[in-house]
């Protein structure tokens, strides 16, 4: 017994151990599966934050609030090239879709809490964890605290939120998985009919196979490197590289000229008027469809481990120059500033998408491309900026951008006596929108790695969490006789309407393939397990492509919409 009231003892007096206890038990009970069924980490966080909290742990306010603020940060850097690329062209019509299913979202919670008559605590909360929006708490908070309402009701109404959200989220997820992946092709004419759509709609595309599992090595290699002893006829008489190029490329055939060795020197980057000679070894590099479609004029392949051992460079590239954004994966592999060189993946908003022909690329994608040295560092140049790794994160940027933010967030306009104010949390939200597009157009600064990014968005948010459930735990018990099973009920409605109606508008009134469609919606709602769901029900990767705009949209607007629920 003596043990046990130290430890508490000791965890009142420090509460930094109470939070990283949290944190650590959180994080392996969020791991835990059964089946397919997952707590998810925010989720567990909460709950044995909750758990902890019981023993009535004094944990300083500002503490959660530098995390939080951290976190909407690195979600707005994160998305924000997307964001802003979105608002122009060919991704209009995602944008206004998703703009329409955060309007159908909102009023759908809206109406339900109407519905059982919530307070405003209980309905942030059934908004945060019915559509899965974790950051919604924090930004509720932020906005009770500015209402003009008694204190009683503010820590009433902030103390409910945690126990709404534990609440509602469980089916928010799973839910969100299951009608998106099950139910959504069902609605669009049965998952057999949608899976040869998708089919159909890779083949149109001219998508190249890949793999997301990193363990695997893509057999198809669509630039290959041949050495050739050159003793075909058409070298009676020597010619330039630039004349055997051009003359394969009047045959339809782009191949280029890499390496020439004359006798015993080797040429590793022969300029356009080096002249080839019968008996010289080449190297040749190109698509491999064009390499091995006639090499009778250019005479026998060898097999020589010397000629062809040069490095070959892979680096993610982000796309920022006028040369390719907007331009097709098609119009880069035709590109004369490209030449030997291949994209392996594209990345849009820290998601994967299909490396296909159709493919468009915009502003703040990452493609890693790969090839010989010269080729690959003349094409990065070419297309944007190189974001070769880094261990290192520009703090100037983070914290200048944070508490410009922040400040800017905190000023409060009145409208007929209701203050209204984007609260310093909406404020380091567009903070980092602004200034992750400002580094997708000038890639020399600001640059923060993936690694310190997910960092931001996990620890960051799931601080956050934990701090908010030790500090309602005393509470969360006689919470929830309050809110009851009617909340279940509550977030099933708020959860499953918005996206039931998402699948209609989209195909009905959008007219999406049912593939983008689905995409679309998952990214309003910001469900990446609902991806993962819709992704594995088609068998494709085609879902994505409609994905990462509606999330970049969906991730902002249905933060600021917790706002307006409070408000409301």
């Amino acid at each position: 017994m003596e043990i046990l009231d130290w430890l508490v003892k000791t965890l009142r007096d420090n509460p930094a151990i109470a939070i990283f206890l949290t944190l650590g038990i959180g994080f392996w009970i969020g791991k835990l599966k059964y089946k397919t069924f997952s707590l998810g980490t925010v989720t567990s966080v909460l709950l044995v934050g909750v758990l902890v909290g019981q023993l009535d742990i004094p944990v300083p306010g500002p503490l959660k609030q530098v995390f939080f603020l951290l976190f909407l940060f690195a979600i707005g850097y994160s998305v924000g090239p997307q964001f802003f690329a979105s608002l122009k062209g060919s991704g209009l019509k995602q944008v206004l879709f998703a703009v329409v299913m955060c309007l159908i979202v909102l009023g759908t919670t809206f109406g339900v809490a109407e519905l059982f008559h919530y307070n405003k605590g209980e309905a942030a909360g059934l908004f945060a964890g019915a559509q899965t929006m974790s950051a919604v708490i924090g930004v509720a908070d932020d906005t009770i605290q500015t209402l003009n309402v008694p204190a009683t009701d503010k820590t009433d109404w902030t103390n409910i939120i945690p126990v709404a959200y534990a609440v509602t989220y469980i089916f928010g997820t799973i839910g969100s998985a299951w009608i998106l992946g099950t139910i959504g092709p069902s609605l669009l004419g049965g998952l057999k009919k949608v899976k040869q759509q998708t089919e159909d709609l890779e083949r149109s595309m001219n998508q190249d196979p890949s793999s997301s599992d990193p363990a695997l090595v893509n057999a198809w290699r669509p630039v290959v490197y041949r050495a050739y002893k050159v003793d075909g006829n058409w070298f009676d008489t020597p010619h330039t590289v630039k004349e055997m190029e051009d003359y394969m490329e009047s045959k339809g055939r782009r191949l280029f000229v890499e390496r020439v060795r004359s006798g015993s020197e080797v040429c590793t980057h022969p300029s356009p008027d080096f002249s080839v000679n019968k008996g010289d070894d080449i190297v040749i590099s190109g698509r491999r469809e064009f390499v091995i479609e006639d090499e009778s004029w250019l005479g026998s392949e060898i097999s020589d481990a010397s000629l062809l051992s040069f490095p070959i460079e892979r680096i993610p590239v982000m796309v920022a120059s006028k040369n390719m954004v907007g331009k097709t994966v098609a119009d880069f592999r035709e590109s004369i500033q490209t030449k030997g060189v291949v994209i392996d993946s594209i990345k849009r908003g820290g998601v994967e998408i299909p490396v296909a022909a159709a493919t468009r690329l915009q502003r703040g994608d990452l493609i890693t491309i790969s090839g010989a040295v010269a080729d690959v560092n003349a094409t990065a140049s070419y297309v944007g900026y190189p974001d070769k790794p880094t261990t290192a994160s520009d703090m100037v940027f983070i914290g200048i951008g944070i508490a410009i933010g922040a400040l800017i967030g905190a000023i409060t306009l009145h409208f007929g006596g209701i203050p209204v104010s984007l609260s310093t949390s909406g404020g380091a939200l567009i903070a980092g929108l602004v200034l992750g597009w400002l580094r997708s157009k000038h890639p020399t600064f600001g640059q923060i790695p993936d690694s310190a990014v997910w960092v931001f968005n996990n620890v960051g948010l799931n601080m956050f969490i934990a701090v908010v459930g030790i500090s309602a735990g005393p509470t969360f018990i006689s919470g929830l006789h309050q809110v009851g099973w009617q909340m279940l009920v509550a977030g099933i409605l708020a959860t499953g309407i918005p996206l039931i109606l998402g699948i209609i508008v989209g195909d009905k009134i959008f007219k999406f393939h049912p593939a983008i469609t689905l995409g679309c919606v998952a990214g309003s709602r910001t469900t990446t397990a609902a991806l993962g769901a819709i992704q594995d029900s088609l068998q494709s990767t085609v879902p994505a492509m409609g994905y990462t705009v509606t999330y970049a949209i969906g991730n902002t607007l249905l933060i600021l919409c917790g706002l307006a629920m409070v408000l409301l």
